[in-house]
């Protein structure tokens, strides 16, 4: 199932990222607003976080960005669909 049909899935927006550095990182949403993404101390001090948003940032991938909070989510628009018996 795509989260995307789900009323309470509203605090999901896509965004695609325009830049990143070890200060900040933004990105764009659909509808054109710019975000600062937010990050936790524990983000900023992972290498290997910045190494794969640089890769997201290269490949042009859009991300799911929290609405109210501009963090980025740790999981996908797709959620496991119930087993057909």
């Amino acid at each position: 199932m795509i989260l995307d049909y789900d009323k309470k899935m509203q605090n999901i927006i896509t965004a695609q990222l325009v830049s990143v550095n070890q200060a900040q990182i933004v990105a764009k949403a659909e509808d054109g607003e710019v975000l600062t993404i937010n990050t936790s101390e524990k983000q900023r001090a992972d290498p290997l976080f910045w190494a794969a948003l640089k890769n997201i940032l290269t490949a042009g991938l859009w991300i799911p960005v929290g609405r109210h909070f501009h963090q980025l989510l740790s999981f996908d628009w797709m959620v496991p669909t119930t087993a057909i018996v």
